[in-house]
Order: C-alpha cells, then structure tokens, then sequence
C-alpha cells in the first residue's frame, strides 16, 4: 500500500551512512515516532529487533529481522506486529566524485483498517520527516555538507 522509493546522493561516505542506518539502538534520539529500541537477538551480521512507535494516542511494537551488508546495505524484513507486511532496504554507493548514492526503499501495508486509513493522510509527510531526520542525524555526526559537494539526485 503506502510505497517511498528515492535515491539520493549525500555528502558522507557509505560507510559513515550504513554505521548511521545500523546503529538501530540510536534511532530513538532522533527519528520521529520512534520511542524505543530493543535489541533481542544479534547473529553475526542479522539482528531481530523490537521497535516501538508511537503517534499522539496510537503506540505499536513491531518485531523485523535487520540484515547488515556492511557498507553496502541493509534489509529489513518484518516478523510480527500490526502490519500486514513491511519491506525496507537500504543501499549506499560512493561516487566517484565524492559522496554516497542512498537508495532507501519502504513498502507496507497496516491489519488495521484504521490504522491504515490514518497513516494514509500522513505518509507522505512522515517519509519527508524520516528523511529528514536521518540527514539531520548526518549533519549532526559527520559536519555540514561542504561547498560544492554532490548535489541531491
């Protein structure tokens, strides 16, 4: 149902943008709606995680599996919670004139009629605050973006 697709070239490394995106345990001291964070299971380069999000009154915990390509990319698959089904991945892609390719892919569907219906009126507003949030965070550990670094794709 609600699907967000962008590829965007930002003035980090991949590896500075996939530490960022893989410090899950981080993500509730900056990405809105997201108020915990719960690790329960780390194999190698695959974790299982319990994220808690919550919007004025609604608050939901869902469970994914968080697979790591250091460097490269993550995917997330869904495991258990209030959706129907959600997909997420990441790739990071250095160019060769400096800076990192992002390719960010969201896609999911909520069991809940309503739930749907409310997130439906939003999406496109939380996306933007996602991403937002994320290269804000970048700013915040890695500087601003220098003069003439790569422009946004």
């Amino acid at each position: 149902m609600p699907t967000h697709a962008e590829k965007k070239v930002l003035p980090y490394t991949a590896q500075q943008l996939y530490g960022l995106v893989a410090d899950v345990e981080r993500y509730p001291e900056f990405l809105p709606w997201c108020r915990a964070i719960r690790v329960r299971k780390r194999e190698g380069n695959v974790l299982t995680a319990d994220m808690q999000v919550g919007f004025k009154m609604v608050r939901e915990t869902f469970t994914s599996r968080v697979t790591l390509t250091p460097e490269t990319g993550i995917d997330v698959a869904y495991l258990d919670g209030p959706f129907r089904y959600l997909n997420n991945h990441w790739r990071f892609v250095d160019q060769p004139g400096g800076g990192c390719l992002v390719d960010f892919f969201v896609d999911f569907e909520f069991r809940s009629h309503l739930l749907q219906a409310l997130i439906g009126t939003l999406f496109n507003e939380a996306v933007r605050r996602l991403v937002a949030a994320f290269e804000g965070r970048a700013r915040q550990l890695y500087g601003p973006a220098q003069p003439g670094a790569p422009a946004r794709a």
